[in-house]
């Protein structure tokens, strides 16, 4: 929510609002959620070098039943840290450690192997920003990864109770990148290995992988590097640096604020790696979007009452991102015939095609 700062007060004060809500996911199927803590014993952290690379993992997933706690969105402390950087320390930590999203904590998963996704975030944001993409993601059927990336948002919480904040804020946005890249792949290795129970649920050659932001931006590098990622997204992040003149020969979808992704747009980075895209893809922009539009973030920032003047409304945002998102990955990793994708249709008049 760094980008709540910004934001102007247009409702209640956060004081007043009772609590916090997502909307729920679409999909037929109910959602389970567990967090993984993996230690990458083989890499040394890159931002604090002292000891291995430690990533939270969010995992979400068709289940059998809903039954169980539903998950909550953060911890209290995750909460403080994250507003207090945001810079927003006047906002009610509680307000986001007792909301609860649709997902029921570790409830059994639907048996069979299915597409999976990962997902990345913004740079200083927690993963669970990502939280009602992943939801609609598995609701419709895949298995879905949200990678914390250790030191990178400004609170990541592990099974002990201890918080990281954001070491790399500050550095070199063209660091991130291969860091995430091997994070992704490190992730990839654990989940599919013959040992992990998650094997069983994953189908191997169906990977996907979507960003936003700096997630977005990486989404490319880690393609390049793990031809596992058989399709992927960027949702508004700026490709700082260009993909290569080799080019990216699989699926990618660009998603991203017409105020600065067109083709005549402020942007250029989009332009500049377009033509090295080679496979299937979509360059698409949603009017009066604004960076935080596409995660949870312009959702629980609007009922916090902060929202900037002549921004796309909140739910608006997750409805076409999870729209769009989910289209791309059921029609390259499933197969499915996905009209929304072959250009603007009058139900979503925000949305523009620059093929």
């Amino acid at each position: 929510m760094a980008a709540l700062a910004g934001m102007v007060s247009l409702a209640s004060p956060a004081s007043a609002v009772p609590r916090l809500t997502l909307p729920p996911p679409t999909g037929s199927y109910p959602v389970g959620s567990t967090d993984l803590h993996l230690v990458d014993q083989a890499r040394k952290d890159p931002w604090v070098p002292t000891g291995p690379r430690e990533l939270m993992v969010s995992m979400f997933y068709p289940a059998l039943l809903p039954v169980g706690p539903k998950r909550p969105y953060l911890t209290l402390a995750e909460a403080k840290l994250f507003l207090a950087g945001s810079g927003l320390p006047d906002i009610d930590p509680g307000l986001l450690a007792g909301l609860r999203t649709s997902a029921r904590v570790d409830t059994p998963p639907l048996p069979g192997k299915r597409a999976l996704v990962v997902l990345s975030p913004g740079f200083n944001k927690p993963r669970t920003t990502l939280t009602g993409l992943a939801e609609e993601l598995a609701s419709k059927g895949f298995v879905v990864a949200v990678i914390g990336h250790n030191y990178e948002s400004f609170a990541t919480g592990f099974p002990d109770g201890h918080v990281t904040g954001c070491v790399a804020c500050g550095s070199d946005s063209k660091l991130l990148p291969p860091v995430r890249a091997a994070d992704v792949s490190f992730v990839l290795d654990t989940l599919t290995r013959a040992s992990s129970q998650w094997s069983r649920l994953i189908d191997r050659t169906r990977i996907g992988m979507a960003g936003h932001s700096i997630g977005g931006y990486s989404t490319p590098t880690a393609m390049l590097a793990d031809q596992r990622i058989r399709a992927g997204a960027d949702m508004d992040g700026r490709l700082w640096s260009p993909i290569p003149a080799s080019g990216i020969d699989r699926p990618f979808l660009l998603l991203g604020r017409e105020s600065e992704y067109t083709p005549a747009g402020p942007d250029t980075t989009w332009a500049g790696s377009w033509p090295n895209l080679t496979g299937w893809k979509r360059w698409i922009s949603v009017a009066a979007a604004a960076h935080p539009s596409f995660t949870d973030v312009g959702v629980l920032g609007e009922q916090l009452g902060l929202r900037e003047p002549g921004v796309l409304d909140g739910v608006r945002g997750m409805q076409l991102t999870r729209a769009y998102l989910s289209a791309f990955f059921d029609k390259h990793l499933r197969g499915a015939r996905q009209p929304l994708l072959d250009g603007p249709v009058a139900g979503n008049p925000e949305i523009k095609f620059w093929n």
